[in-house]
């Protein structure tokens, strides 16, 4: 699941209270939350945020407000944006035509292919020269770089060598988008920001 950094706080103690009083454990994701029932809580910080020390920690490290890339991208569709904790100061769409499958065989098929195979292509490179004027000038003042959409549509984009300081702010975590649009991006900040939260119930007597 996912939880707004506001949110966790009131949901730790609702597992307390379900579960009983808990043990903490610093993890390199974040903290791992242990209850005598043997109920678990893997709560993983989010992009950017330190991820040790105890709840309290956890919490005010996660509700703080950081500046934060993002770059969505689909075939034929990027959206990228500068966050500034909740808000989203910074942003561009850009979507060029990718042509459908068709359900024609033969030459036709491998000619259509190809077509779509290099309008893809155009649209992935255009991407990359968009996160190079809006992203690029703005590396030094992030903390992270979130992407989402496609992985492969992802990867092509930041193969482009210009764009290596971004990769290495790259989280791993990758949203799960529909084809970008602003109301995507828009959306997209408050998912980047969120504790995930694994919950694993006691195990059957």
């Amino acid at each position: 699941m996912e939880v707004d950094p506001a949110r966790v706080g009131r949901w730790v103690e609702g597992f307390a209270d379900r579960h009983g009083p808990h043990t903490t454990t610093e993890q390199e994701y974040g903290l791992l939350l242990t209850a005598p029932d043997g109920a678990t809580a893997e709560l993983y910080a989010p992009p950017g945020a330190p991820a040790g020390g105890d709840v309290l920690g956890f919490v005010a490290a996660a509700v703080t407000p950081r500046r934060i890339g993002l770059l969505l991208a689909r075939k034929g569709a990027v959206a990228v944006g500068v966050a500034m904790g909740a808000d989203l100061v910074v942003s561009k769409v850009d979507t060029r035509y990718v042509q459908g499958r068709t359900a024609a065989g033969g030459w036709s098929q491998h000619r259509f292919a190809r077509r779509r195979d290099n309008q893809a292509k155009a649209a992935l490179g255009d991407a990359a020269d968009l996160a190079v004027r809006l992203l690029l000038p703005e590396a030094a003042t992030l903390t992270a770089m979130v992407c989402g959409g496609d992985r492969k549509a992802v990867d092509t984009v930041l193969a482009d060598r210009r764009l290596a300081p971004l990769v290495a702010l790259r989280a791993e975590r990758l949203l799960d988008v529909p084809e970008p649009r602003h109301a995507v991006l828009v959306a997209a900040v408050a998912a980047a920001r969120a504790v995930r939260i694994r919950l694993r119930d006691p195990a059957p007597d």
